[in-house]
């Protein structure tokens, strides 16, 4: 089992910059990720990084200006989030799965969310 849970959210203007974190506890050794869910929209991925912290993938939307890396001596991942636009606002989810985490995958542990909202 693997429980995660994120923080970091909250509210910025469009242009500003918020960092998530997510720190996981049970079986770490996993890849992690991060999926948002707009109002009305289906959740989406966002990025990911294997556990070794070697490879990361990001959505083509969040390309350039978002960063995922881990600390795996704190186990927890980071989401850095620069010149945010007010198509970001969403529920942020954390996830892990035991292999690599892409667009389209349906990882087996998931984090509560954390809302992120930017005005314009």
């Amino acid at each position: 089992q693997v429980q995660l849970v994120e923080s970091g959210g909250g509210l910025v203007q469009a242009g500003g910059s918020l960092r998530l974190s997510c720190a996981a506890s049970g079986r770490t050794f996993y890849a992690m990720g991060w999926f948002r869910q707009a109002p009305g929209k289906e959740r989406e991925f966002v990025a990911s990084i294997t556990w070794s912290g070697a490879n990361t993938y990001y959505a083509d939307s969040v390309k350039g200006r978002f960063t995922i890396y881990r600390d795996n001596a704190k186990v927890t991942v980071y989401l850095q989030m620069n010149s945010l636009k007010p198509e970001d606002t969403a529920v942020y989810y954390c996830a892990s799965d035991r292999t690599i985490i892409r667009a389209g995958a349906a990882p087996d542990y998931w984090g509560q969310g954390t809302q992120v909202t930017v005005s314009s």
